[in-house]
Parts: structure tokens; C-alpha cells; sequence
């Protein structure tokens, strides 16, 4: 063997040891304690998760114990990736799961693994860039970045045990990361289809460059295993939780609700981020947005903080402080736009990561990547962009003190016209027992939006959606109180993410400068997994198409809501006009890009929703005030006697 051969063998060896030594060095004490797993004993094929006993009326869900798995189990440990930790895992499961998203495909599914790691060995060569350090102190690095809680930190340890080694030597051979996942078996090329990648394609030949990696790692064991059918709830220790979590999420109902009435003292997992927070999880009849139960003498029973008898006159407070007032909930029925899709840029830029970035990541992966509790509609938490806005909710609030908590955020990921009867009986309303509600309908794009090459023919046509809306509306005529209103959000013209992006440099080609916006829609039109395939294309020809078909089920929505009447709610029509918030934010010395989610380039940022939450608001105070109700002149009594009426 040549010197200098010798010598990168040996380094790739002390290299690949030492990450196994940083492996067993950060395995927790208590879950050595818990499993019997030491420093001494450690194998990386050694943990799974168990979430079959796990209590989430503790204050975490992450409290959940870790076991031994049989040894059918963990046969692959490609499958003990997949099961721990459960809910990040099960989160990407579900999101590309059929049952989930109408817009099937193992295609798909096989694009989204190859996502993730391109996406994370990105990061991984990008830190050791930044710090100018070795590969294997950047996957220490980034592992070291993430929280506890969910077992993201020891996940990250294990994972970097089974395949660090491989991508030490691969990137020590100076490759990229679209080279390092296809010889991983990350990414694959099927036959007849194109190359899918990321970053510029080698000097040298694709095949040629694939056959000097594979080289690299010919002998390396976790090329035995396969990473096509990883269902991590086939293994049968996870299917129960699995099963539980799965119901969850597709039905739009909370995790945790102990009285089954739709609203849960939880924050995630469609809890009170969702919906207003259940002041009683003991007793159904007490919750967000009913009618006082005998002006709440005695309890609170619709859970605005507002309850009991003032001792200087006898009156319940309530009746004197709400009675007459018009209160009114807020619901939206919407996609991944409504619920604030979001992924902070500094979880993928590596110049910008720090202990702080991943503080917030066990409760995104357990609201699915959403954040409601800070959405247009229905947020309540105060803004991080700085805008001073607040969300629809809010506005109602401070209008009418006695509206706390009374929000509904019915949205899913991938939510469309044609999907929304599967989980619309989530919705909470009572006619008899219930206050009248503002119900917005807001399915902005995923009739338009599909991921296919050829997404012209899946798109909603304007008779499908006229009938599907149609059935919606007999729904909630038969379900909300008498007096509500509904408001149907027509859909934008997208060619403004193109035209405002493409040019750009994505969060992942900041740092050399080798990816724009307009690598990043190919890459993820190639592999059939971009969220709206019309709009985020470099041909004019399919983004005008999309934007046309936008525009007649628009006309659609807005002839439904002039030509049709219903019993217990006035029905209204609002342009989604997102050039008209963008020449405002211009205006206010703002860049057009800043509304767009930097990372998956396509979703309103939560500046961009604030401001449609604005302009909501003003156009419904000027043409429809009704709809708002009385402002209450009771508020500043409300707030002497009841503080923040018990927070959200």
C-alpha cells in the first residue's frame, strides 16, 4: 500500500474510533441506569424508545423510558434510527403518510429521506467549515446543539455511531453531500428517471465519482441494510402509541383530552397551541366558546377567566360583564399556511447555530412542524418578527374580553378542498349550548398546488371545488350557532415566489454561495416532494397556468359566496391578495423575500400573515363591522377583577 494511502487509513481509523468514543461518553447516566447500557457495554444497535408506558401529564412527553428491543427488532439499525425518538420520526412519518396527504407516492417518501440527508450532511461539512474543525468534532457539535428533551441529543449520538464513520471518510475524499446520500442509499436514482441533486454535479462523470465512493465504504456494514420499508410502527413495542399519536394528528383531535370535549390542557400534539385551553379536563360541559352555564355562579364553564358573584351587588360577573356583549370564537379551516408552517433558518445555517437554535424543536416536531400558537388567525403568544400586528384572535379579544380562549385552528399540512370532510368534525360547536363563531375558510393552495412533473392535470377544477365547498357549508350551517358568519379566502397568484427568489441564495448556499432558491425548487420538483410544484418551476409557462387555475377557483369561491344563502351564518368573500401586503411591506422599507419562509421557500412567513391578519381586519371593520361585534366597554372592570383571566 502507498504511504500516503497508509496513512488516510489510519487517520479514517483513529477518526471512525473516536467517534465511537464520543458516542458511549454521551449516552445520559439515567438512561444507562434505566436500560443497563454503559459506556463499557455500548453497541449502536443497543437502544429503542418506548412511548407504550409514556405519561404525558407529566411536564414533558419526553419523559418516557428507554428499553432493550428483541432481536428481530433490531436487525437494522436503520430501524432503531427510525424509532428513536419517536415523536421527530413519527412527525416525518405522518407527514408522508397517504393517510395524511392525499398526494401519495413511495417516491415521495423515498424523496423525503434523501431531504433529510442531503439536508443534515450539509450542515455536518458546513460546521466543520465555519469552525474550521474535523468532521467528527462538527457532528459532535451539532449533536451537542440539541435539547434533551424527545432523546434528540442521544438520537443524534446514536445516529453519528452508526454512520459517522462513513460520512468521515466520504467527506475526507472531498465529495459533496448530494455524492455522500446516494452512496448511503439516502438518495437513489430510479431507472429512467433523472439525477436528482442539490449542489453542483462533480467535475468528473456522475457515475465515475459514485463508483470512487462507493469504493470508500465497500466494507462498511451499514450498506447491508436497506433503507426502503422503515415503517417505524411495524415494530410492535411502538404500534399502540403509534396508532394513538397517528389518530391525533390525522383527526385534527388533542393527544391528551380526558373529557373528550375537543380542547385539552396540553400545549402540543393539538392541544391549547390549536385551541383554546380546557379549564376543566374533567368535565365535558365545561370548555372554550359554550354559553355560561348559570352565568358561571359558580364555576367557570366556558373558560374565559370570568366567573363567580361580585360581593357588592350580588350579580354574577359574567352576566354583568358579558351579557349583551356579542361574544364570538374565531375558527380557521386552512392548510399548512394557516397552521404557520415553519422551520427557523438557523436549524440548517451553520454560521448561525448555537445552543439556542434547537430550543424550540421538541415543540415544533410535536405541533408537525407548525406553529398556531403564533399564526395570523388564531396566535396568541406575542410576535417574534417584530411586527407589531397581533393575530385575528387577539384583535377579538381586546375588542371583547369575554372572546378568551375562544379559537379554533382546524388546519393541516397538505390540506385541500377535497380533504378537508376528513377532518373537518374536529371542530368544536355546539348550536344550542355554543357562542356564534367567525369561521374562515382558508384552503389558499393545495388545490392548485401538487408535486407530480406534470401537476396541470391533478389540479382541482372549479367544478370539484364548488361541490366540495358546497358540502362544507351544509356542514357548518347544521353545526355553528345561529348568527355566525363564514368567510371564504380566495387563492394568491404564487409567480411571486419565483419572481422574488429564485435568484437568491437558500439558507444551505449562504455560506459558498452555491445554491439559490432556483437549485433548491429543482431539486425538490426532481425528486416529486415540492410543496407546489406550479408555482416553485423555472418554466413562466406552468407558473402562469397554476396562477390561472388559482384565479378561477377563486371566481369560484367568490360566485358561492354572492349566489348562496344559509340558515344560521352570513357568508362572505375576501380576495387573498398577497402582491397588495407586499407593496405595503415595501412601502415600510421591507424586502418582498421577507414574506416567504426562507427555508422551504414557498409558506407566507409569520411577518407575512401578520399583515394579512391586518389587512383581514381592516376590511372586514370597514365593509362587514357586524361580523366583529360590539367592542365591550366592560374590559377595563374585567381586567381589574380578573387580571389575564388565567393566561392561554
Amino acid at each position: 500500500m502507498h504511504k500516503q494511502h497508509k496513512e488516510l487509513a489510519v487517520n479514517e481509523m483513529v477518526e471512525a474510533n473516536a467517534v465511537q468514543k464520543t458516542v458511549r461518553k454521551h449516552i445520559p447516566t439515567e438512561q444507562a441506569r434505566t436500560t443497563g447500557v454503559t459506556s463499557e457495554n455500548y453497541k449502536p444497535s443497543a437502544f429503542c424508545s418506548s412511548w407504550t408506558d409514556c405519561d404525558l401529564n407529566r411536564n414533558s412527553p419526553s419523559e418516557a423510558g428507554v428499553f432493550w428491543c428483541s432481536s428481530s427488532e433490531m436487525k437494522s439499525p436503520w430501524k432503531i434510527l427510525m424509532a428513536t425518538p419517536l415523536f421527530f420520526l413519527l412527525t416525518l412519518h405522518t407527514l408522508a403518510s397517504p393517510a395524511y396527504d392525499h398526494q401519495r407516492g413511495t417516491r415521495r417518501s423515498n424523496g423525503q429521506v434523501c431531504i433529510g440527508c442531503v439536508l443534515v450532511v450539509s450542515v455536518i461539512e458546513q460546521l466543520a467549515q465555519v469552525h474550521n474543525s474535523t468532521v467528527q468534532t462538527s457532528m459532535e457539535r451539532l449533536c451537542s446543539y440539541l435539547p434533551e428533551k424527545l432523546f434528540l441529543k442521544t438520537t443524534c449520538y446514536l445516529v453519528v455511531g452508526i454512520f459517522g464513520p462513513d460520512i468521515i471518510k466520504l467527506l475526507r475524499a472531498d465529495v459533496n453531500a448530494d455524492v455522500v446520500c446516494h452512496t448511503l442509499e439516502f438518495c437513489k436514482q430510479d431507472p429512467g428517471q433523472p439525477l436528482c441533486h442539490l449542489y453542483p454535479l462533480p467535475k468528473e462523470t456522475w457515475k465515475l465519482t459514485l463508483e470512487k465512493a462507493r469504493q470508500i465504504v465497500k466494507k462498511s456494514p451499514t450498506l447491508a441494510y436497506s433503507r426502503s420499508g422503515s415503517d417505524i410502527c411495524s415494530l410492535p413495542f411502538l404500534a399502540k402509541i403509534c396508532q394513538r399519536i397517528k389518530s391525533a394528528i390525522q383527526n385534527s383531535l388533542p393527544f391528551k383530552d380526558v373529557d373528550s370535549d375537543k380542547y385539552s390542557v396540553f400545549p402540543t400534539l393539538r392541544g391549547s397551541h390549536w385551541r383554546g385551553r380546557d379549564c376543566n379536563d374533567s368535565n365535558k360541559m365545561a370548555y372554550p366558546g359554550r354559553r355560561p352555564d348559570n352565568w358561571d355562579t359558580h364555576q367557570d364553564s366556558n373558560c374565559n377567566g370570568i366567573w363567580g358573584v361580585d360581593p357588592k351587588d350580588g350579580i354574577p360577573y359574567e352576566k354583568k360583564f358579558c351579557e349583551g356583549s356579542q361574544p364570538r370564537g374565531i375558527i380557521l379551516l386552512g392548510d399548512s399556511a394557516g397552521a404557520h408552517f415553519h422551520i427557523p433558518p438557523d436549524w440548517i445555517t451553520a454560521s448561525q447555530m448555537s445552543l439556542k437554535s434547537f430550543f424550540s424543536l421538541p415543540t415544533a416536531l410535536t405541533n408537525e412542524l407548525d406553529w398556531p400558537q403564533l399564526s395570523g388567525a388564531t396566535g396568541f403568544l406575542d410576535s417574534t418578527s417584530g411586527v407589531k400586528e397581533n393575530s385575528i384572535y387577539l384583535r377579538l379579544r381586546k375588542r371583547n374580553h369575554c372572546n378568551h380562549r375562544d379559537y379554533q385552528n382546524i388546519s393541516r399540512n397538505g390540506a385541500s378542498s377535497q380533504s378537508l370532510e376528513r377532518f373537518i368534525e374536529s371542530l368544536s360547536r355546539n348550536q344550542l349550548l355554543d357562542q356564534p363563531a367567525i369561521v374562515i375558510y382558508a384552503m389558499i393552495g393545495n388545490d392548485v398546488c401538487k408535486r407530480k412533473i406534470d401537476p396541470v392535470p391533478d389540479m382541482t377544477t372549479p367544478e370539484k371545488l364548488y361541490s366540495k365547498v358546497m358540502q362544507t357549508l351544509q356542514y357548518l350551517d347544521s353545526h355553528l350557532p345561529n348568527g355566525s358568519h363564514v368567510i371564504l379566502y380566495g387563492l394568491p397568484d404564487g409567480t411571486f415566489l419565483w419572481d422574488n427568489l429564485h435568484s437568491r441564495y437558500h439558507p444551505l448556499g449562504q455560506l459558498n454561495k452555491d445554491v439559490t432558491y432556483a437549485h433548491f425548487y429543482s431539486f425538490l420538483n426532481c425528486l416529486q416532494v415540492s410543496p407546489c410544484h406550479g408555482w416553485m418551476s423555472s418554466n413562466k409557462t406552468l407558473r402562469t397556468l397554476t396562477s390561472e387555475r388559482a384565479e378561477q377557483l377563486s371566481n369560484t369561491l367568490k360566485k358561492i359566496a354572492t349566489s348562496q344563502k344559509f340558515t344560521n351564518f352570513n357568508l362572505f368573500y375576501m380576495d387573498f391578495d398577497f402582491r397588495e401586503i407586499m407593496e405595503e411591506w415595501q412601502r415600510s422599507g421591507g424586502q418582498p423575500w421577507q414574506l416567504i419562509e426562507p427555508v422551504d421557500g414557498f409558506h407566507p412567513s409569520e411577518v407575512a400573515l401578520q399583515l394579512l391578519a391586518d389587512r383581514f381586519w381592516k376590511k372586514v371593520q370597514l365593509q362587514w363591522p357586524q361580523v366583529l361585534g360590539k367592542e365591550n366597554p366592560f374590559n377595563p372592570q374585567i381586567e381589574q377583577v380578573f387580571g389575564d383571566q388565567g393566561g392561554h
